[in-house]
């Protein structure tokens, strides 16, 4: 079951790479358009070349330059903004409104986001690598602010007055000097401005300074937030269509097994089921979800597999090491090794683990006059149309894709199985079809955050300073691998291995397992050269803004006055780290229950910076989630196996954090108005074991080098 990798694209950056690129440019039709959302202005904003380039790319999508009816303004007032991004909790809705009302001069209540609708929406790339604050909102307030210039102008021209005499303010146009005055919705019905849509806005519109903001830097709650508290809010699962039937999927008993033969008759002679087989995909709908399971039991019981050979998880860290891909790589300073006061080699590993979202992947899919709708949960809404149209061999405008806020992503939803299996049900069976992964399909079928082994060499002069730092990361990529302390000569290298199952993008990706190993690591140097772990990373840190928030936790959390205080059973640490352009320092509390061999975080101080703070609370609510989910991987999280088959694929076997293992939470954000903002939704994660398993080392003097930490801990 682990597909085929598609080649590096050139210019993609390696935790991108699992992801097949949207090769098409979506031109938004004007018909379609005042389908959903009625008459009214539409605002063609060109954007200036530069931004048009830093919005490009990685999570930038294919966006035109002409970001075409990206804003809407509605007769009865509403303004419309259109977006490819994908609301998965980690609140780009509120942002993204607040952005247009900033520019726009409107309260942000005033504003209504279409998310994510491939026939209507721009592409603005794939919802991942914390690139929505620094892609998608610029590109919002640019069009926004652009749109502004446009009504003053259209309302100067109307008056017969200069531009610089009017001016703009809570969704009216104002002439001073005669008190006139027109509103954007009044503008929105003139016929003459309706029936010229795609007049060019004006490309050099300023967007609003840091300091001058009004709406941006301020909290605003998610808009939907009301539909989602009382349940009215349809998230994929949700949906329902006229005459649906309910799909389910035969899968292999173990990985890499292959089907040699299966009977449908039995599952076809059932009133009300349709049977389909397409090579080795074999499925089934009904009316009920019941029913389907029923009709999935008798295929299942004629199915004939052929097993393959696969490794258990108690082998997976050598399995990996021996098929490193061209060998792991020598350390390159020979001279430094032989010159040093001090060398310290050690070997960390990372388990592979599941991204859990509270919703599984599900999909509804209904062919008519032969184009295709699908409505699913992904972060990868082109992405996902881009599959589709290659699986049918449909031109691009034959697929719509519809993403309703979703259940939860953390980059575990960016391939499009579902939506092709809920698909292909479809099409056999004539009908829409809703297909719901269950709980242990999600844990054993969908790909994994990447299990690593990390090895690590370094050097010490007698004066403790670092002369040589050698990283190599086996299997899981290269995120923060390189080290952000002042070293003499530096080697940090990815290597690619032969994985056992399935891997892609995950929360931060491989910046998870190469901090942890750095952070621990750090400590560990600091100790071989008789420092504090603090001031040791402090005499090797140049980078202002990753000093600052290291500093700021340490005093937060007491950390010099309390790593004298010794404690048997309780202990401290601290680890920080910088990704995706944002910085995180983190302080540590476990108390330890030697009896039993376990242990508690008591206490978690995260220091965080990402720039300018868009929107406090829900930047708050970013890294308390990162921080608890963080907690997973560094406690229990990770998958078991053995001959091919999960041992845990279930939440009642696989432990993510539970109400009882949340610490007291102390959490500082860092606002640096002064900087242009970056994505926060990824960056705190990191922090996390490290900082647990430095604490872990105080209070035992046990240093555990494998996550998860209490797993390996309970082993000792």
């Amino acid at each position: 079951m682990k597909p085929d990798v598609p080649p590096a694209q050139p210019g993609v950056p390696d935790d991108d790479q699992l992801i097949e690129p949207v090769a098409f440019d979506f031109g938004l039709k004007r018909r379609a358009f005042v389908q959903v959302l009625g008459t009214g202005l539409l605002i063609a904003a060109s954007v200036p070349p530069g931004l048009a380039q830093r919005a490009g790319g990685r999570g930038g999508g294919n966006r035109p330059r002409n970001l075409s009816a990206r804003i809407h303004l509605g007769k009865d007032g509403v303004i419309t903004v259109l977006t490819g991004k994908v609301e998965v909790g980690q609140g780009v809705r509120a942002e993204l409104a607040q952005a247009a009302a900033e520019e726009l001069r409107v309260p942000a209540s005033q504003v209504q986001l279409t998310m994510a609708d491939t026939r209507l929406v721009p592409d603005d790339g794939i919802t991942a690598g914390s690139r929505s604050t620094p892609s998608a909102v610029p590109a919002v307030r640019q069009a926004a602010a652009a749109t502004r210039e446009l009504l003053a102008q259209l309302a100067s021209q109307r008056w017969g007055v200069d531009r610089t005499s009017v001016e703009v303010g809570k969704g009216r146009i104002i002439h001073p000097a005669t008190q006139r005055m027109l509103t954007y919705a009044e503008l929105a019905e003139n016929e003459e401005f309706v029936k010229k849509p795609d007049q060019p806005a004006p490309a050099d519109a300023a967007v609003t300074a840091p300091k001058e903001c009004k709406v941006l830097g301020t909290s605003h709650p998610r808009p939907n937030a009301g539909d989602l508290v009382t349940g009215t809010h349809r998230f994929p699962s949700d949906i329902k269509r006229p005459d649906m039937l309910y799909g389910k999927v035969l899968r292999p008993p173990s990985y890499g097994a292959k089907l040699t033969s299966v009977d449908l008759a039995p599952a076809r002679q059932m009133s009300d089921v349709a049977v389909v087989q397409d090579g080795a995909f074999v499925g089934v709908a009904a009316p009920t979800t019941d029913r389907a399971r029923q009709a999935l039991d008798v295929v299942a019981k004629t199915a004939q597999w052929e097993a393959a050979p696969h490794p258990s998880s108690q082998e997976l860290f050598e399995h990996l090491r021996k098929g490193a891909q061209g060998g792991v790589p020598q350390n390159p300073f020979a001279e430094e090794l032989a010159a040093a006061s001090k060398v310290l080699r050690q070997t960390y590993q990372a388990a592979y683990v599941q991204h859990a979202p509270m919703e599984t992947r599900a999909a509804v899919a209904e062919w008519r006059d032969g184009s295709l709708t699908v409505w699913t949960g992904t972060q990868n809404p082109f992405g996902y149309a881009g599959e589709l149209a290659r699986s049918f061999r449909l031109e691009s405008d034959r697929v719509r894709v519809v993403v309703p806020d979703t259940g939860g992503g953390f980059g575990g939803k960016h391939t499009g199985e579902v939506a092709v299996e809920a698909a292909r049900l479809a099409q056999a069976a004539g009908k829409p079809v809703s297909l719901k992964w269950t709980r242990e399909e999600e844990f054993t079928w969908a790909y994994f955050r990447p299990a690593a082994v990390i090895d690590i060499e370094a050097t010490l002069h007698s004066r403790g300073t670092l002369t040589s730092w050698h990283f190599i990361n086996i299997n899981a990529g290269r995120a923060a691998i390189d080290t952000p302390y002042r070293v003499g000569k530096a080697h940090s290298q990815s290597v690619n291995s032969d994985a056992p199952l399935r891997q892609g993008s995950y929360r931060a990706l491989a910046a998870t397992a190469n901090t942890f190993a750095r952070e621990c690591f750090m400590d560990e140097l600091a100790a071989t050269a008789g420092a504090n772990s603090l001031d040791f990373r402090l005499a090797h840190l140049e980078n202002l803004r990753l000093r600052a928030v290291l500093e700021e936790a340490a005093q937060r959390f007491r950390w010099r006055e309390r790593a004298k205080q010794k404690d048997p059973a309780v202990g401290i640490g601290l680890a920080c780290g910088t990704e995706k352009g944002s910085y995180v320092a983190a302080c540590a509390e476990v108390a330890v229950d030697r009896a039993s061999n376990k242990f508690a975080v008591r206490r978690l101080c995260a220091v965080f910076e990402c720039g300018a703070i868009l929107n406090p609370d829900n930047l708050r609510a970013q890294v308390e989630g990162a921080l608890l989910m963080g907690l997973g991987p560094a406690l229990r999280e990770e998958m078991r196996f053995a001959a091919g088959k999960m041992q845990n694929a279930r939440f009642s076997d696989y432990r993510v954090p539970r109400f009882s293992d949340v610490p007291d939470l102390d959490i500082q954000l860092l606002n640096r108005p002064d900087l242009p903002s970056v994505g926060a939704g990824e960056t705190p994660i990191i922090a996390v074991a490290p900082a647990v398993g430095n604490a872990l080392f105080a209070a035992t003097g046990l240093r555990l080098r494998s996550l998860p930490l209490a797993m390996q801990l309970s082993k000792g």
